[in-house]
């Protein structure tokens, strides 16, 4: 699947590194509880993913940004990555998602109130603590030996972010940081694209584009310096609009499912209908990352309706 004439190694080494690295690979992909055993892409998709990432590594941490629509697989990928870049490659890769760095609940009550409502829903640029996100990634760069990083981390079953004393710590050296996330690396939209409602929420929810334009701001202001620090950007790119639909909604009964019996949780998980409305927040975005992203990424991974990877597209050697 990874072009035969643009491999990152000798295809004897990825060989030999595929044989080696299957059973942790296996082992990874069992802990994670995935409902298809990815196993068979490891050769034709994985491997050669992070022997590329490692190819660019240089003597300074990296930053590797990783896009994709709602359900994806971001997080799955990141955490592969992880297995295989450490164990293949002997380099020591974080993990951030931008999903992490969401404002608190009660900072998105105060943009609802004083910006737009629709601020209130986490996920689109402007809902994120961009400060955080910039201070966490350039700690993470310049982590030596012995160095304790806390790394944020957002409960979406309660919709609000966790305490500080549950936020997992990174320990040691950091070769690279994984930075993954629905809107990672995006650019604002030209201004004339703002003008006509893409979906029902934007028609009935913000008919003056006010909210829209707000989000655009945000893209050319705080965002730019964040997206800044991405030295790679890989996009996952979905099919279509209704297969982030339907693999978000699948996200959800996973999460109900882990949050059986936790009452105070059970407001937050969605029914079908209120998903619907919640992802058309990032309709509008989802749609111009799929026109415009796709030339401009290190590489697209191209997925299929059944959620694997179909090809590889490689923008930069």
């Amino acid at each position: 699947m990874w072009p035969p004439d643009r491999l990152p190694l000798p295809l004897a080494r990825l060989t030999e590194l595929a044989r080696r690295l299957e059973p942790v690979f296996r082992r990874r992909c069992t802990e994670l509880q995935l409902e298809t055993d990815l196993t068979p892409q490891l050769g034709p998709v994985y491997l050669p993913l992070a022997a590329w990432i490692a190819k660019h590594h240089t003597l300074g941490a990296q930053v590797i940004g990783i896009n994709g629509a709602q359900g994806t697989g971001k997080s799955t990928l990141t955490r592969l990555l992880q297995t295989l870049l450490e164990a293949g490659f002997g380099l020591r890769a974080a993990g951030l998602s931008i999903d992490d760095i969401y404002l608190t609940r009660a900072e998105r009550e105060r943009l609802a109130r004083t910006v737009h409502p629709l601020l209130i829903t986490r996920g689109v640029p402007g809902t994120h603590d961009v400060a955080l996100g910039i201070r966490t990634l350039e700690t993470l760069k310049n982590a030596g030996p012995g160095d304790r990083i806390p790394i944020p981390a957002f409960d979406k079953a309660i919709d609000d972010r966790k305490p500080r004393e549950h936020w997992l710590v990174w320990e040691g050296r950091c070769d690279l940081v994984l930075f993954e996330g629905w809107c990672v690396g995006v650019v604002p939209e030209p201004e004339d694209r703002l003008e006509e409602p893409v979906n029902d929420l934007e028609r009935e929810e913000d008919p003056d584009g006010r909210w829209r334009r707000y989000v655009n701001d945000q893209l050319k202001g705080p965002y730019q310096a964040l997206f800044a620090l991405l030295d790679r950007l890989i996009m996952l790119k979905v099919p279509s609009m209704e297969c982030v639909f339907r693999w978000r909604a699948q996200q959800e009964r996973q999460l109900a499912q882990m949050r059986k019996g936790r009452p105070e949780t059970e407001l937050r998980i969605m029914d079908e209908a209120r998903l619907r409305r919640f992802i058309q927040h990032y309709e509008r975005l989802t749609r111009w990352m799929l026109a415009e992203m796709p030339t401009r990424a290190d590489i697209v991974l191209h997925l299929g309706e059944d959620h694997q990877i179909h090809r590889i597209q490689l923008n930069r050697p």
